[in-house]
């Protein structure tokens, strides 16, 4: 199953540092199959707010972008991006083939109190 590493970064002013960070980043997470979804766009805040960039990096699975994060080659350029941008990153796994969301839905109104809006 799919996974995906998800970056939100704050505005930092141009470094050095980063830029190094950006030219390094895809040797690091190539061998694990790693590959930029999204990278330098431009985002459109539909609901709430989101002040920053944000970046998808997709793997093949969990397994792999693990293994990229702890990786020698990327734990030695984080430090290059943590020292001037601050943010979260999340990993995340994707659905399953097939991912059938009233499925979910089913199971959560399954767990619900009787009564109204709940299940009789």
């Amino acid at each position: 199953m799919t996974a995906y590493v998800i970056g939100h970064l704050r505005e930092a002013a141009p470094h050095p540092e980063i830029a190094e960070y950006i030219e390094r980043i895809g040797a690091t997470f190539e061998p694990y199959g790693g590959s930029f979804l999204v990278h330098v766009s431009r985002h459109e805040v539909l609901e709430g707010g989101w002040p920053g960039h944000v970046v998808v990096i997709g793997f093949p699975g969990v397994t792999e972008a693990r293994a990229w994060w702890d990786s020698p080659a990327y734990r030695e350029i984080a430090p290059l991006r943590s020292r001037h941008i601050d943010g979260d990153i999340i990993l995340v796994p994707g659905v399953p083939d097939g991912y059938d969301p009233t499925a979910t839905a089913k199971a959560m109104r399954e767990t619900l109190p009787a009564g109204p809006g709940g299940t009789d």
